[in-house]
């Protein structure tokens, strides 16, 4: 491989990672908070108890919905799991004549149902949904230029992987190689470290994330096959007949009945009952397998007379189109990974998140040691440097906000769950304004260590002033809180440390142009005449 080419690669890894290196760091640190979204949905809300019996909330969300949407023109139940806070509702009304039918839910058509069958009296919250949804469609952004930013974010990641794996020519030889207080050549080994230790994965979640927005970065497949767009949601989610209401009222079956059975058809556990016209002679009840027990997220269902109860379709196996497309979506989003593999995502994608932020501290070395008087940079080299502080350490310290806003803000708050995002967004602009009025170093210090002292004090708030303390979740044998409260102490002891070798750290001095000139013509000078 020519010298040239690998050359030109290298300055193509440098400017596809750095021209949007900012958003992901963004994308790939959400993500990776992501891959724990059904266990954080339930860490915020930690008045809901864990589901054992999933079929008793199952009966709880009929019985409630019976009662307060019975001629509604369906239901939606998410079925409760031991890591979800319970059993998600959400139903549509009949529409009214004039009125235009509205996209999306409104939070009065929307319940909770807790591990008692009972509707659920927990703190309004984002909670995990937050992060998966950041971290594609990001905030305060309409969500077409979102997904067109994240899309074109992605590519340049993969541009700056290949190229990456092109120019380092030495690359696993580097990856046992991790020398210490070095300065640039300390930062280019943990780059070069966190990219190899999980570069199958870096490549996997990188292309996948492409094939999760491919019918937006490339439509002409779609536009080529399909010009009618209900045609398109008929061959990729293909479903029963519908059939209109007839206005005869009819009981509806028992929804755990019903739930048992396709399960034992489908193979697996459901994770999502769907009921058209419930009370009426035409109700229909679906009910879909679990993502999280298969690797495809297209997963198959069955419809049943929502009457007498008897299995009237199954959708059809995938061709192999829609099949591939399901399973590389399955293995970004990570949903089928039991515990174990799960923590494995969860560890790749940190590795993922420090690859980025390394590479963006050391593009800001590199350039340091290239300027003509590097304890003096210009103003647009001290900008870069700047907002690479308030992004690197500010956007953490948001998110430690926004954890904290969620135990402190009063549960009967109006648009509470909307303040907690708020929250994360007004500590990153106050941490923006201090990293503007600091110099970098003293800034890496104050934010990493704020940050680490907010995720250290929650597992501790948490075990005196909450019921899913440490302790209370032990002697109720729950994992789940304990495990978040534990990764919260790890990462906060592990940004206090990276404070304290931030703050011992003493960079060599390197001598300026001017200093360089002044010692060769001294050596000049003294240099024997020939």
């Amino acid at each position: 491989m020519s010298k040239g080419f690998r050359q030109s690669q290298a300055g193509l890894h440098t400017w596809s990672g750095l021209l949007l290196g900012w958003i992901l760091f963004l994308v790939f640190m959400t993500g990776t908070i992501a891959f724990w979204r059904e266990g954080l949905n339930r860490w915020m809300r930690p008045e809901l108890a864990r589901v054992e019996q999933p079929m008793r909330v199952l009966a709880g969300a009929q019985r409630f919905l019976q009662g307060k949407a019975p001629d509604a023109k369906s239901w939606f139940i998410t079925m409760p799991s031991d890591a979800a806070p319970g059993a998600q509702l959400f139903w549509v009304p009949q529409p009214k004549e004039g009125e235009r039918p509205r996209r999306g839910g409104r939070r009065e058509n929307q319940a909770l149902i807790g591990a008692d069958g009972e509707p659920a009296v927990a703190r309004a919250t984002r909670g995990g949904d937050f992060f998966y949804r950041f971290h594609f469609d990001l905030h305060y952004v309409p969500v077409i230029w979102a997904r067109w930013l994240v899309g074109f974010a992605t590519m340049m990641m993969l541009v700056a992987i290949l190229s990456g794996i092109v120019t380092h020519k030495k690359i696993f030889r580097d990856f046992f190689t991790l020398r210490r207080h070095r300065g640039q050549r300390s930062w280019l080994d943990g780059h070069n470290a966190t990219a190899v230790l999980a570069l199958p994965f870096h490549l996997m979640i990188t292309y996948t994330g492409l094939v999760t927005l491919m019918a937006l970065l490339m439509p002409w497949a779609v536009v080529a096959n399909y010009s009618d767009e209900a045609k398109l949601f008929d061959a990729l989610f293909p479903h029963s007949e519908t059939i209109e209401r007839t206005h005869r009222a009819a009981p509806l079956v028992d929804l755990t009945t019903v739930v048992r059975d396709a399960e034992r058809r489908l193979g697996g556990s459901s994770g999502f009952v769907e009921i058209a016209n419930p009370g009426d002679a035409a109700a229909r009840v679906s009910v879909n397998r679990a993502p999280s027990t298969l690797l495809n997220t297209r997963t198959p269902k069955v419809t049943y007379d929502g009457v007498t109860g008897a299995a009237i379709w199954q959708s059809p196996a995938p061709g192999g189109a829609s099949a591939t497309a399901g399973v590389m979506i399955g293995l970004h989003a990570g949903r089928f990974a039991d515990t174990a593999l799960r923590w494995i995502y969860f560890l790749c994608g940190v590795a993922g998140t420090l690859m980025v932020a390394s590479g963006l501290v050391l593009w800001t070395v590199k350039r340091r040691e290239k300027l003509p008087d590097p304890d003096r940079p210009h103003f647009g080299f001290r900008l870069i440097e700047k907002l690479n502080v308030a992004v690197l350490a500010g956007f953490p310290l948001g998110i430690a906000s926004m954890l904290w806003a969620n135990r402190l803000l009063p549960t009967g708050m109006a648009a509470r769950a909307e303040w907690e995002v708020h929250t994360l967004f007004i500590a990153w602009a106050a941490a923006l304004l201090l990293v503007l009025a600091r110099k970098p170093a003293s800034s890496w210090i104050v934010l990493l260590g704020i940050t680490g002292g907010l995720l250290i004090l929650l597992p501790i708030y948490n075990m005196f002033w909450t019921d899913r303390g440490v302790f209370a979740s032990l002697s109720a044998n729950d994992w789940l809180p304990i495990g978040v409260d534990l990764t919260l102490l790890v990462l906060g002891a592990a940004s206090i440390a990276t404070a304290q070798r931030v703050a011992r750290y003493r960079p060599e001095r390197r001598r300026s142009r001017d200093d360089r000139r002044v010692a060769a013509a001294r050596l000049g000078k003294l240099a024997p005449a020939e």
